[in-house]
């Protein structure tokens, strides 16, 4: 469920609960618990947060692939601050070059692709293979495109069906210096031109973190 965002706004992050969809092969999966609770009689309330760090709403560094590649305090804030743009795809199996090459995209631009993963990808209540994710030709495009930021709605950007494909879309677009957003909360979010605040946690030297994004329409 997204947050709900003030008006003007949409808030495209996916909250960070117990139960979240994670990826299969994490070493463990996402705990998130009270410690403490005011309401059962402790003098404050506190939490806990064992997760990795690409846990729900996230960005890829270059150093997930590549390494020797920026991390995320090395990242510049304008790859995730300023001007974006919402695309809404077609193919319910895949992101391919064909279907961008329709969408005149721009050096420099900010993408977030919002496919048949939204809601049912991040509102599920386990991981399935069966989701909308970036082919490798479309990884290539945009990559020979100079895009700065790619974002889809799903845990992952490549499918787990081919592990190859995984390594592909990340190493294209992290070599090229475009950081990659995952886990991004677009159902109720129309295709368009958006303001765009988003922030990713200051892990030191980090290989990706959790982030807060939030849209709102360029009039």
């Amino acid at each position: 469920m997204a947050v709900k965002a003030p008006k003007g706004w949409y808030d495209i992050t996916v909250p960070l609960k117990q139960g979240i969809v994670y990826f299969p092969t994490d070493p463990i999966p996402p705990k998130i618990y009270r410690l403490h609770d005011r309401a059962l009689g402790a003098k404050v309330t506190m939490s806990v947060l064992e997760i990795i760090s690409h846990t729900g709403t996230h960005i890829d560094a270059p150093l997930h692939f590549i390494a020797d590649g920026e991390t995320i305090t090395d990242m510049a804030l304008d790859a995730t601050v300023g001007p974006a743009r919402v695309i809404a795809i077609k193919d319910r199996e895949s992101i391919k070059a064909a279907e961008l090459k329709k969408h005149n995209i721009k050096k420099g631009e900010r993408i977030l692709f919002k496919t048949r993963n939204s809601p049912a990808g991040y509102e599920a209540e386990k991981f399935s293979d069966d989701y909308c994710y970036l082919e490798d030709d479309g990884a290539d495009y945009l990559a020979e495109k100079g895009v700065k930021l790619v974002g889809i709605d799903f845990i992952t950007i490549g499918t787990i069906k081919r592990m190859e494909n995984i390594t592909h879309t990340h190493e294209v677009l992290l070599n090229a210096g475009i950081y990659i957003m995952e886990d991004c909360a677009l159902a109720g979010v129309p295709p368009g031109e958006y303001e765009m605040l988003c922030l990713p946690l200051p892990i030191y030297k980090g290989d990706a973190a959790p982030c807060r994004a939030i849209l709102r329409p360029l009039k």
